[in-house]
């Protein structure tokens, strides 16, 4: 069987360069690339082997994350990490003034949030194991 090796969502964005500067300088994703040169629309961005794709289309294609849509269903992506204390102190030090505080959730998990410019909210923790 072919092996799945990572999932890359699409997010539309309101401003490009101001998603790439939040995903870089607070949460410490690194650009690998944008498009197209002088003027891009389009990035991607990673950290270790979890990337997303940024792009800016128009003023008349807003960003529609999943908060904006329903309450209850608040999270654009899960991202599993083992140890979110260290990565929320991190985010916190490079001045993440939209990252949540760690907490255990009523889903079992354990973790942060961090909301971007567009408003969408990726939740980064793990299940909690008895």
């Amino acid at each position: 069987m072919c092996k799945l090796e990572g999932i890359m969502p699409l997010f539309i964005v309101s401003d490009l360069l101001r998603a790439v500067d939040f995903y870089c300088e607070t949460l410490g994703f690194e650009l690998r690339m944008s498009t197209p040169d002088p003027d891009p629309f389009f990035a991607i961005v990673a950290r270790d082997r979890v990337g997303l794709m940024l792009k800016h289309i128009d003023a008349d294609t807003p960003p529609m994350p999943n908060p904006a849509r329903h309450g209850w269903a608040k999270w654009d992506a899960f991202v599993q990490i083992s140890d979110p204390e260290s990565l929320a102190l991190e985010c916190a030090a490079n001045g993440g003034a939209a990252i949540s505080k760690v907490h255990d959730t009523e889903d079992g998990l354990r973790g942060f949030e961090a909301t971007d410019p567009s408003g969408y909210v990726l939740f980064f923790g793990h299940p909690i194991t008895g």
